[in-house]
């Protein structure tokens, strides 16, 4: 990543732990920018959302409280705000809410819990899953077997990853269906991180 010394300027020598945010419904355009080597100007737009401090060797209440001092001094970057879980239903709820203003999902956090880099059983991602039926075009290869299938659906053709192993080595037959996960579409219509999830029928 290339970001401009006036996007990082403020920013403390403690690790931070977070994502760019350059808008809801906008990860493809926000990806394009820090891909780019010469984003400059178009960075403006975008924040880094901090969520954890890794070196902080304290409970998740108390790193969360200590992140807006961390940050305070950037332009760019923000403390990402947080709401005490109070149930099953409020976090349907809340997932609901997250999705209805074009979010991916929401991550749950167990109280009292230390950072720990990679997955971690205190952190727990949540998302609503669609799922729709599409048509085997072609098996793409992989390490072992089969890697991926390339399906159409809607008009659009995609890969379609998420293969057990007995799949990898015996997959759908060309001109079957398949029935698909996905999380919401891009902007040119494809569904986002389509996984297989069975063969239809």
């Amino acid at each position: 990543m290339l970001a401009p010394r006036w996007f990082t300027a403020g920013l403390p020598g403690e690790p931070l732990d977070g994502e760019l945010f350059g808008g809801r419904g906008r990860l493809q355009s926000t990806v394009g920018i820090v891909r780019r080597k010469a984003g400059g100007p178009l960075w403006r737009g975008v924040r880094f959302c901090v969520f954890d401090l890794p070196a902080m060797p304290a409970p998740w209440e108390a790193r969360m409280r200590a992140i807006p001092a961390a940050v305070k001094r950037s332009r760019y970057a923000l403390a990402v705000r947080h709401t005490l879980c109070r149930g099953h239903q409020h976090v349907t709820d809340f997932l609901a809410d997250v999705e209805r203003k074009g979010g991916e999902g929401a991550v749950l956090r167990a109280p009292g819990s230390l950072y720990a880099a990679g997955r971690s059983p205190d952190v727990l991602k949540v998302k609503s899953f669609a799922d729709a039926e599409a048509t085997v075009i072609e098996h793409l290869p992989g390490k072992v077997g089969t890697g991926s299938l390339l399906v159409e659906y809607g008009g659009q053709r995609f890969a379609v990853g998420g293969l057990a192993d007995d799949h990898r080595a015996v997959p759908p037959p060309v001109g079957s269906q398949i029935t698909f996960r996905y999380q919401g579409l891009t902007a040119a219509g494809v569904p986002r991180c389509a996984s297989f999830y069975r063969a239809a029928g």
